[in-house]
């Protein structure tokens, strides 16, 4: 609770207290000598709980922003006075600030769930000046430095690990409670904390550049986009409050004219203006969305604002990427096929061949071969972008790339068909193996894609710059609808641009990528879900939502969660609406009252909060 919560609180519990005070005199008749007095007294406590109020609608007059639910309280409130109806103007203003209470606690509570998670923001990093741990602040670090963390710190910046070994706590970003073993040579992001081994890093990205301080701006920039039913709200809001306020004018005036009672008809004007207030809605709305925001932060899932929260809710078609996205990327040897030498030997002479290559597949060979090789023994390495590479190895020139390669080269060989991608051998001309790789398909991907058929969603598409085969392979095995592949990402986009066209009213397109070459297709599509952690920064800046850990299963969880946000957003939406056109109506017919009114404005705020807070707790599944 803020200090301004604390100060609020204290108002409200006097303000009550004094109430229950000037009340009991009222109802034991002390007051009825002294009215002038009681006015006095209610006035008073009415200046101590509501003089905020009254301040902002006539600073608001003065700024031309006349119709707001602080002028209608303090009309109503006012025009209460007037008719000497001092506890019913009291206790509407008490109400109201009770509700305002209500919110304020509630947003707080959503920031601090957010700000609980992503309390990641490291407050040093820790170098080494003349052997010394020093703590300096992270942004003075540069690219390249050496950094020391030590077991139960947070990492400061992106960096490698190039010295120790340790667990890794990545549950503040990904959601995911089981620590990650890190050694020399892997990657670290920031925002995580280090378990039991110090390391030393090299820090490969600047503070400002780093995965923390990229993740805490999505977060304090995702309240700042509106969803559409948020702006439905703002503009009813600026056309209800002159069209209410008219309405009680007319209603105050036009009926005294004809039928007499001044005082009778005023009444039910105040009464008509106080349950008029929209500030069930105008408050609980947001709310609404930021818990609905704050609660898919806790599953490791960022949403830049809740225009893509309500997107989600209503995807009818899911586009995919495949590596990275369905694929974990990380490629292996499926197959070896020798050809007049043994399986040892092909292993061996591919490993020499790609032993300078930074190549993915280059990388599954050596790691299939799974010894040390001597490129004393390699020369003259060429590699032709997109077919292959030619080298000297033991003497005798090496081939190895794709077919279109090896007819270039003359060598004969049988074209094969497989999903894999095959990498053919060739020595002094001669084939002598082939060696599939395969990418692996992520754990949970079919069941991701099933969950989405469960909620709803009609079509599941992918798009690849990968070839037919390995696509639809990976197509079947996951579950797809159909399979777009060997697109450069101006195809990408065309198919997702045709794709949009054919999309049923009301029905959101999401697409689902990683890479560089997706980052034009994500800002195109109605919603773009990248991958965070093995994600490009490009494919992260275009998107709208990002699953931190990579964990594809988290999109349709995703979708529940939005459901569930725009679901409680409704039920306020509706709550609000029946319940003041219902004491609205009988406040001009004279059957409500000013206590009727309360319940209509205050008490349905309150009651819509306290649903909206139901996303604050929210389970995820």
């Amino acid at each position: 609770m803020t200090a301004g919560q604390k100060r609020m609180l204290v108002r409200i519990l006097i303000t009550a207290g004094l109430l229950a005070g000037l009340l009991t005199l009222h109802f034991t008749g002390v007051w009825a000598t002294l009215p002038l007095l009681e006015g006095l007294a209610f006035a008073a406590v009415y200046a101590l709980i509501g003089w905020d109020i009254v301040f902002r609608a006539v600073r608001n007059l003065f700024r031309g922003q006349l119709f707001d639910e602080n002028f209608l309280m303090t009309v109503a409130t006012v025009a209460a006075f007037c008719l000497c109806e001092y506890a019913e103007a009291l206790t509407v203003m008490l109400f109201y600030q009770v509700g305002e209470w209500f919110q304020g606690y509630a947003v707080g509570k959503s920031r601090r769930s957010i700000a609980d998670l992503m309390d990641i923001c490291p407050e040093y990093a820790v170098i080494e000046q003349d052997g010394v741990p020093t703590e300096v602040d992270p942004d003075e670090v540069a690219v390249g430095t050496t950094i020391l963390i030590r077991p139960g710190e947070r990492i400061p910046l992106d960096g490698r690990v190039i010295e120790g070994e340790s667990w890794i706590d990545t549950s503040a970003l990904t959601g995911e409670s089981v620590p990650r073993s890190v050694g020399v040579g892997d990657d670290l992001i920031s925002g995580c904390i280090n378990g039991s081994g110090t390391l030393k890093v090299e820090t490969t990205r600047r503070f400002e550049d780093s995965t923390v301080t990229r993740i805490l701006e999505l977060v304090e920039n995702a309240a700042a986009k509106k969803a559409p039913t948020e702006r439905f709200i703002t503009r009813f809001a600026r056309i209800y409050t002159p069209a209410v306020t008219l309405g009680a004018i007319l209603l105050a005036v036009i009926p005294p004219l004809l039928v007499g009672g001044w005082d009778v008809w005023l009444h039910r004007a105040c009464t008509f203006l106080v349950v008029s207030c929209p500030c069930a809605l105008v408050i609980s709305i947001p709310l609404g969305f930021f818990g609905g925001i704050g609660a898919a932060s806790k599953l490791g899932v960022l949403i830049k604002g809740s225009h893509y929260l309500e997107s989600l809710s209503a995807l009818s078609t899911v586009v995919l990427d495949k590596t990275g996205t369905l694929t974990k990327g990380e490629f292996h040897v499926s197959a070896v096929e020798p050809v007049g030498v043994s399986r040892e030997q092909l292993l061996e002479v591919a490993a020499l061949g790609e032993g300078l290559s930074s190549h993915p597949i280059a990388a599954a060979i050596r790691e299939a071969y799974g010894k040390p090789v001597s490129m004393e023994r390699v020369s003259g390495v060429t590699e032709t972008a997109g077919h292959g590479v030619q080298a000297t190895v033991d003497g005798q020139t090496v081939l190895l790339g794709n077919a279109e390669l090896m007819r270039r080269c003359g060598v004969d060989c049988e074209t094969y068909g497989s999903d894999d991608t095959v990498v053919y051998v060739a020595a002094d001309g001669v084939l002598v193996g082939t060696i599939a790789v395969s990418d692996t398909v992520k754990e949970g991907a079919a069941e991701a894609i099933k969950d989405l058929r469960t909620l709803g969603v009609k079509r599941c598409v992918m798009l690849t710059g990968d070839r037919q085969n390995a696509a639809e392979s990976v197509a079947r095995q996951v579950g797809l609808d159909a399979v777009y592949a060997e697109l450069l990402p101006d195809g990408k986009v065309a198919q997702v641009e045709r794709l949009l066209g054919e999309q049923s009213p009301g029905g959101k397109l999401a697409f689902v990528g990683d890479g560089l070459n997706d980052a034009p297709v994500l800002s195109r599509s109605d919603v773009g879900v990248a991958m965070g952690g093995m994600g490009s920064d490009a494919a992260i800046e275009a998107a709208d939502v990002v699953i931190m850990d990579d964990d594809i299963r988290k999109l349709p969880v995703t979708v529940r969660l939005a459901r569930k946000t725009m679901r409680i957003v409704r039920e306020n939406i509706w709550l609000a609406l029946s319940v003041k056109a219902a004491v609205m109506l009988l406040g001009a017919l004279g059957v409500a009252t000013m206590w009727m009114a309360v319940f209509g404005d205050v008490g349905v705020a309150i009651l819509a909060i306290l649903n909206a807070m139901r996303m604050l707790r929210v389970k995820i599944k």
